[in-house]
């Protein structure tokens, strides 16, 4: 169930903004306050399942060879990527950089991470891509399937950081339960939970804000 409030909020935002041309997406801007990022320990670095998910297909790139691999692309994974793949973009920064901005999230069997690491690692770590090992007897398609319901919630340095909750066209409730399990997670994931939120706005691409809290 949504909360009352932030739904209400919700509604408010989506009827007093301007509709565009486009899909415009639903977002949370949190700003933190009494810590010290400078610690990589207080930092937020999450990944949410969104209860209603994006409202869009995400793109989820997978390495993977044999039986997983053809799992992978049934289950409706972007790309699919094997050794070759890997040796390639690792003497091609360009073509991995483009993969990397393309897909957002990787899963990759537990045998390529340590070579995705070597090869690649260094242009998927600092965008926060880095692959999810599938580990034995998890499901490929399921593990897809979460993924494409899922945002990745990283402060980095940073007091202000902005998160994806939806898109414009999706109902006011279910933007309203993914903007509460958004704000449950990083809470759990802060030092003194709610006390480090200084404030959250919910705001469409180009359209108004309203403060959550």
């Amino acid at each position: 169930m949504a909360d009352v409030a932030i739904e209400e909020l919700v509604k408010k935002l989506l009827e007093e903004s301007p509709q565009r041309k486009f899909s415009e997406s639903v977002d949370l801007a949190i700003n933190l306050k009494n810590l010290d990022l400078n610690q990589p320990k207080n930092r937020v670095d999450e990944e949410i399942v969104l209860p209603n998910g994006l409202g869009k297909e995400l793109k989820v790139g997978v390495f993977a060879k044999g039986e997983v691999a053809l799992q992978a692309k049934q289950a409706g994974a972007a790309y699919v990527f094997d050794d070759a793949d890997i040796q390639e973009m690792k003497d091609d920064k360009a073509r991995a950089k483009s993969v990397a901005d393309e897909c957002d999230f990787f899963i990759a069997e537990t045998q390529f991470m340590a070579t995705i690491g070597k090869t690649i690692g260094t242009v998927l770590g600092p965008r926060g891509k880095m692959p999810v090992p599938l580990l034995p007897g998890k499901s490929i398609g399921e593990m897809i399937q979460s993924k494409q319901s899922a945002v990745r919630v990283r402060s980095k340095d940073k007091m202000t950081f902005h998160v994806t909750v939806g898109r414009r066209d999706m109902p006011s409730e279910q933007l309203a339960q993914n903007i509460d399990a958004v704000i449950s997670r990083v809470e759990r994931a802060l030092v003194k939970g709610k006390h480090n939120i200084k404030s959250i706005y919910v705001t469409t691409t180009m359209g108004k804000s309203e403060r959550v809290m």
